[in-house]
């Protein structure tokens, strides 16, 4: 393998928030080995370097961020962008006026150091936000603006991407409402309920007909969700269309000579589905949701230890061995 794709949360990182010494020790060994390490997240790139920052990471290694719209370096430098265009944005906020109190709309404003700014992330209401994902808007207050009505912050600046968090069953709801607008795609997502599915292809729109690579005809924004059902949590992510991991890795790939089958991708949500399916290896963590686990049954995928088993050591080790990434 010559890149070597690897998701933070839920798969580098532990529930203790840390990578391990293995896991560290693995990504070293593979960069010493002349493999390229990717760190490709749903975080962006300030957040995400806060768990990176103290790695020791190479300056000049790439990171994926914002489940693909922005790749930087560790060092900070800008390599790609992709932006929300702000007509877009202001209608997704009215169509999802019923969970205006769970949305973040996301801004680049990163610094020469790699940090935000305050109003980097946008809301109007916390108290939704605080009850979902309490620690997330702790450890990011330094950067968060509260703006009413959410629409004021667009005024001449093109968002990232944009949030909703909430419990699974009602991001699965948000999920569908935005869905039923012909301009928003669904990428590398949970297949529905019967139900849900055939509403849902009565409008034209069915939960995985997007390419990892691709965008769906005069579609505006892609939606990536990220689900933890241990803690009842959802991410509904809101992107530029034709954004996702797999297709921003298949362009870093490409500028480094590098070709798909050259790729080992190791993640373990729905918002992964799009690196594992361009990769040559896919290895999913033993930690993944039931249902996708299913789902990379059927694909093909490895197996692969969870991530407070150093799964992505185990991974990464079995290559440089070169042994086959099987469990």
């Amino acid at each position: 393998m010559r890149l070597i794709a690897v998701d933070m949360d839920g798969t580098l990182v532990g529930p203790d928030g840390q990578v391990s010494e293995r896991n560290l020790a693995a990504m070293k060994s593979a960069e010493r080995a002349g493999a390229q390490v990717v760190v490709a997240t749903g975080r962006r790139h300030s957040y995400a370097m806060k768990v990176l920052r103290r790695l020791g990471l190479r300056e000049e290694d790439a990171l994926i961020s914002s489940n693909g719209t922005v790749t930087r370096t560790i060092g900070a430098q800008l390599l790609e962008r992709t932006l929300l265009p702000v007509e877009t944005a202001r209608w997704l906020c009215g169509h999802v006026e019923e969970f205006r109190d769970a949305l973040v709309v996301t801004f680049d404003k990163v610094g020469d150091d790699g940090e935000d700014v305050r109003g980097a992330l946008v809301v109007e209401h916390l108290a939704e936000l605080n009850a979902s994902i309490g620690r997330w808007v702790a450890a990011n207050e330094p950067y968060i603006e509260c703006v009413v009505p959410i629409e004021k912050a667009l005024e001449g600046h093109a968002p990232i991407q944009m949030m909703l968090c909430g419990t699974v069953e009602r991001m699965r709801r948000a999920e569908a409402r935005l869905l039923e607008h012909p301009g928003v795609s669904a990428v590398g997502v949970t297949p529905l309920g019967k139900d849900e599915v055939g509403r849902l292809q009565d409008i034209g729109r069915t939960m995985g007909g997007i390419s990892p690579q691709g965008r769906a005809v005069g579609a505006e924004a892609a939606l990536h969700r990220t689900e933890y059902p241990e803690r009842d949590l959802s991410i509904v992510d809101i992107l530029p269309a034709g954004c996702s991991k797999g297709s921003a890795l298949l362009r870093l790939a490409e500028t480094h000579g590098v070709k798909a089958e050259e790729i080992l991708a190791i993640g373990d949500n729905w918002n992964d589905v799009s690196m594992l399916e361009v990769a040559g290896q896919a290895v999913l963590m033993g930690n993944a949701p039931e249902d996708l686990k299913a789902m990379a049954a059927e694909r093909g995928w490895v197996m692969g230890l969870r991530h407070d088993e150093d799964g992505v050591a185990e991974a990464i080790e079995a290559v440089l061995n070169g042994l086959p990434v099987t469990r």
